[in-house]
């Protein structure tokens, strides 16, 4: 019987090891499993894009005023936008999913111990990355609009005549952005959990963390200090979250020993 549990013991961190050959076939299913949920929820966004449409023009007409409406140059742009929206929508709405299969993917490489983070992230990925893409359409955006609506108008003494494309192209990208953004404290977490990065040196690093939130910001977002701000703010603070998470998991651990 004892040896039987010593057998267990030595093989089970062999479980875990995988050959580049199985790394790929697991990479290949997952992707293919993550493809067809994106497939399935951007043709039920594309049922309903016409009202996924008038969400998303709602910070330009709260910027514009109610009789604003966007225009199209080009006699194709209506379509190609409308079967982006389609697209972006569609990874929002499947992104529980992918974001399942991204972690599955992850969890396959580690051991048992350490795939219990990964199931705890899963989930809160997901809803991270959603809170994210609707922060910005619901708070970030009207300011982003009317800050730079009025610049147009008072300093530069023009017109604000935005195209469809241009527009939607602005909205999506930056929704994608905010999602991924909003993924910092599960990152965090699971750096830590997996032995990655110490709870010391998140510490000693925020200095760094906030000069590198605030160009990463600059960067991902349109040169007007309303966006940038109102992403690296909430960056912080989800740099915050993480390290928070991951102080509670190394007291529940300690207090369990």
């Amino acid at each position: 019987m004892g040896k039987t549990k010593k057998k267990k013991k030595i093989q089970e961190p062999l479980e875990t090891t995988m050959s580049l050959g199985d790394h790929l076939e697991e990479l290949r299913m997952r992707l293919i499993n993550a493809i067809v949920g994106l497939v399935v929820a951007s043709i039920i966004c594309l049922i309903f894009c016409s009202k996924i449409i008038t969400l998303i023009e709602k910070p330009y007409i709260d910027a514009m005023g109610e009789q604003a409406r966007l225009q199209t140059l080009a006699p194709a742009d209506g379509f190609i936008s409308y079967i982006k929206i389609a697209l972006i929508s569609g990874m929002i709405l499947s992104s529980p999913w992918i974001f399942y299969q991204i972690w599955m993917f992850v969890a396959a490489g580690l051991y048992p111990h350490e795939k219990r983070y990964v199931y705890h992230a899963t989930p809160f990925s997901a809803i991270l990355f959603v809170t994210g893409a609707l922060f910005f359409v619901f708070v970030v955006a009207p300011l982003t609009l009317k800050f730079l609506v009025e610049f147009n108008q008072r300093v530069l003494g023009v017109s604000s005549n935005f195209t469809f494309t241009n527009y939607i192209s602005f909205i999506t990208m930056l929704m994608l952005i905010f999602g991924a953004a909003f993924q910092t404290p599960i990152a965090i977490y699971f750096l830590n959990r997996t032995g990655l990065v110490s709870i010391q040196s998140l510490h000693k690093s925020r200095k760094f963390v906030l000069l590198g939130i605030f160009i990463i910001a600059a960067m991902a977002t349109p040169p007007d200090p309303i966006s940038q701000v109102t992403l690296a703010i909430p960056l912080y603070v989800l740099f915050e979250i993480g390290i928070l998470l991951s102080v509670l998991a190394e007291r529940r651990n300690k207090s369990q020993d």
